[in-house]
């Protein structure tokens, strides 16, 4: 799975295509996101991980879903002013994505079959699933949604330091 990551086409959260090559080296955290879900508060949390060890090579990066209750209904441009103004979020953020189903996204093809969720399911089972990927692009585990982003510091950690 290493290289392959790095060449899924994707969109940013402004419309411009690009690849996940500019983040090769680097630590990433991968999280489907949702604005108006009970989880959405993680967005703080998420947001502290980046500014704690970005410069450290950790790379956060959001993909809004709307596919659990509906909970991401707005456009591309409500996703990002929400978020900045909301949560100071200034890690990545990416188009809207299905994360399930036939339209599931390639990037969250690659993501569910490298780390399958509990009983080795690849279904996303709710916003905020989040993926911790090395520097090579190996996905090293995948977290449940209600896993708070305070509770995968220790892991950011070692692989930053590795």
């Amino acid at each position: 799975m290493t290289e392959k990551l790095f060449d899924i086409e994707l969109q940013t959260i402004e419309g411009e295509g690009t690849t996940l090559s500019e983040y090769r080296g680097q630590v990433l955290l991968i999280v489907n996101t949702a604005s108006q879900c009970g989880l959405t508060p993680q967005y703080q949390g998420l947001e502290s991980l980046y500014e704690k060890y970005g410069a450290e090579g950790l790379v956060i990066l959001g993909f809004p879903c709307n596919q659990f209750g509906r909970q991401e209904p707005g456009s591309n441009s409500e996703i990002a002013a929400f978020c900045t103004r909301r949560f100071g979020v200034s890690f990545p953020m990416f188009a809207r994505v299905e994360v399930n189903g036939s339209d599931t996204h390639p990037l969250y093809q690659e993501l569910k079959q490298a780390a399958p969720g509990l009983l080795g399911s690849t279904r996303i089972k709710w916003n905020f699933t989040k993926f911790l990927v090395n520097r090579s692009g190996r996905v090293v585990k995948r977290f449940a949604p209600h896993t708070k982003p305070a509770a995968i510091e220790s892991a950011v950690r070692s692989l930053l330091k590795s």
